[in-house]
């Protein structure tokens, strides 16, 4: 039998991020300038899910949205 193991769910995240956002009343551009961007692109990319945060954005992300990186990162079996 082979293992099964969590693969990051891209798309599933970026929906999450999105709605942190949403729930914590940020903007894009809010968030643009927590995390000291010069422009959203990296965001909508996370949003669209099309690429995850850093490890170091993905702490800042949680810090501004008082939850766990587990609580942003939404993960599926394959």
């Amino acid at each position: 039998m082979q293992s099964r193991y969590p693969v990051v769910d891209l798309k599933a995240t970026g929906k999450r991020i999105k709605q942190l956002r949403e729930q914590h009343n940020m903007s894009v551009r809010d968030l643009q300038i927590q995390l000291g961007f010069e422009s959203p692109q990296a965001i909508y990319k996370w949003q669209w899910g099309e690429s995850l945060p850093s490890i170091d954005n993905l702490i800042i992300l949680a810090h501004i949205f008082n939850c766990t990186i587990n609580d942003i990162i939404v993960t599926t079996i394959y």
